[in-house]
């Protein structure tokens, strides 16, 4: 990869104003490099790599070739995007790799690049002049892995000036990612802090987790055994000994996406002496990537057969997914089953596919509801 010389750089939602027709983003690591966000949303890219036979930027999964020009610099654009966050690679004669010239994150298993196309009216998702939480990044010894792990850990504004408790949030990640999500491409430090200030949110705790431990058996509750524990045994202790929170079940909540959603399912549904507010966001359990019924009664015992007993052991209960995700219409009929079974259980949808804005919109609302 010598041979190449790139200038692609990454946006986020926080933009700065160029005074062209176009969007610098701000992390773009030369404020006067590209990608450029176009007025119709679609994206600008110019990379030189004097001695490739293509360039290509992949998007969501959409290849776009660009074109060579003078000296080996490739130019072209993306059709326009839907707001949000969105993974993306350069691709050069077939090689997929993360822009060095950007900032990177963890997702799809790997360090990627990404591109957040901005959206009117998601003030609550950027940094605002209002009193600030921090963000801490701790390490807890885990006896299921036998070794060293870490979580991010956000704090109210008000933690540090005084001895009050706090209630506390476990989120959770997706497959591909880790406990960097919810705290770099989530913004939930950002979302935490304006809805506290607006008087929206309960002040909470918020513990992003590492939840990739090793298991067997994928969405069942022997799958789910050795992240229970983990979680059950490991994470809430280390938290509750570090922090100062309230340690009863209706001051805590469990929540995530994708793959931290079926987390949530399997553990949190069934420990309603740990957990009385549950969210589960985007998740696969239902159905929509790998067709495999799911019995609520039998995952979840009590659901169906005790479902005044399970609505009193719970004080939200929240399913969203994205409107263009393969998993809606999956995640809208057990939903619906649930509810004709008498389940006090809340849904909501939000324009997008698999991805991070969805999720933040998910997270925005969930907050809202906790604690009341």
């Amino acid at each position: 990869m010598n041979k190449l010389l790139f200038s692609i750089g990454l946006a986020c939602a926080s933009l700065v104003a160029t005074g062209q027709n176009y969007i610098i983003p701000s992390t773009n690591i030369n404020q006067k490099g590209f990608p450029h966000i176009l007025p119709d949303l679609s994206v600008e890219f110019e990379v030189k790599a004097p001695e490739a036979n293509l360039v290509q930027i992949d998007i969501c999964g959409t290849k776009y070739a660009l074109t060579r020009g003078e000296n080996g610099v490739w130019k072209g654009a993306t059709a326009p995007q839907v707001p949000g966050f969105h993974y993306y690679n350069l691709v050069v004669d077939g090689v997929g790799v993360a822009d060095p010239a950007s900032e990177s994150f963890y997702g799809c298993g790997r360090m990627m690049s990404a591109i957040d196309i901005p959206e009117p009216n998601c003030d609550d998702f950027e940094i605002a002049n209002v009193p600030h939480g921090q963000v801490r990044e701790l390490h807890y010894f885990s006896n299921v892995t036998n070794s060293w792990r870490p979580l991010f850990v956000y704090t109210p504004a008000s933690y540090e000036t005084g001895n009050k408790t706090y209630p506390v949030i476990y989120i959770h990640h997706g497959g591909g990612e880790d406990h960097r999500g919810w705290v770099e491409q989530g913004r939930t430090a950002n979302i935490m802090d304006n809805l506290i200030a607006a008087g929206k949110a309960t002040e909470a705790i918020v513990v992003s987790v590492n939840s990739n431990v090793p298991s067997k058996g994928g969405y069942s509750q022997e799958g789910m055994a050795s992240y229970s524990k983990e979680l059950i045994d490991n994470v809430i202790p280390f938290v509750e000994k570090t922090f100062r929170t309230k340690n009863d079940a209706a001051s805590r909540a469990m929540c995530g996406l994708s793959m931290g959603g079926g987390q949530t399912f399997y553990i949190g549904l069934v420990h309603p002496e740990l957990f009385r507010s549950i969210g589960i966001f985007s998740s696969g359990i239902f159905g929509g990537i790998a067709e495999a019924p799911l019995d609520l009664e039998k995952e979840v015992p009590g659901m169906i057969s005790a479902t005044k007993k399970f609505n009193k052991g719970l004080d939200v209960f929240y399913i969203s997914c994205g409107e263009q995700d393969l998993r809606i219409s999956h995640t809208k009929k057990y939903t619906d089953k649930m509810k004709n079974a008498g389940v006090n259980v809340y849904f909501n949808s939000f324009a997008g596919d698999h991805e991070w804005q969805v999720w933040r919109k998910s997270f925005h609302e969930f907050a809202q509801m906790l604690f009341k």
